[in-house]
């Protein structure tokens, strides 16, 4: 099966998906910045405030679209990953935006594919500031940015 072409139910069934990533995302960010301790990460716990502000924005949008959709968003977040290692969490906030990142990329073709084009835009917004803050998180953890094809 040609995954570019599905309907408006399926898109809703994984814009849902990526809602329940922001809001895991908006739990971890909050959580994180709050409990990372130690000068080495004050500048990262800051920014992870700012985060979790930019996550709950791309959830208010990626809600707004699914009910244009005439779906209903979900209200549940995936499961938040917790360590009393800060390098951990860094580590974990990161593969989420890199899972994110690879998700909307094909949701962008998708919606592409399906001529909604107004959705395609607004998660092209949205990547722009994922992938920021992957940038901000291998910054922390002074690493290399990890790979966001597909067959990563």
């Amino acid at each position: 099966m040609d995954k570019l072409k599905i309907d408006r139910k399926e898109m809703i069934s994984l814009l849902n998906e990526d809602l329940a990533r922001e809001y895991q995302a908006i739990i971890a960010y909050v959580n994180y910045s709050q409990v990372l301790k130690g000068a080495e990460y004050m500048d990262i716990a800051r920014e992870l405030e700012k985060h979790a502000g930019e996550e709950l924005s791309h959830a208010l949008k990626i809600s707004k679209q699914i009910d244009y959709l005439g779906g209903e968003p979900t209200v549940t977040p995936k499961p938040v990953k917790t360590s009393d290692k800060a390098e951990d969490m860094l580590r974990f906030d990161l593969e989420n935006e890199r899972v994110t990142v690879i998700n909307y990329r094909a949701r962008i073709r998708q919606a592409d594919a399906m001529g909604e084009f107004a959705l395609s835009e607004v998660l092209r917004s949205i990547i722009v500031q994922e992938q920021e803050h992957m940038m901000d998180l291998a910054d922390a953890l002074g690493i290399d940015v990890p790979d966001v094809s597909e067959s990563a």
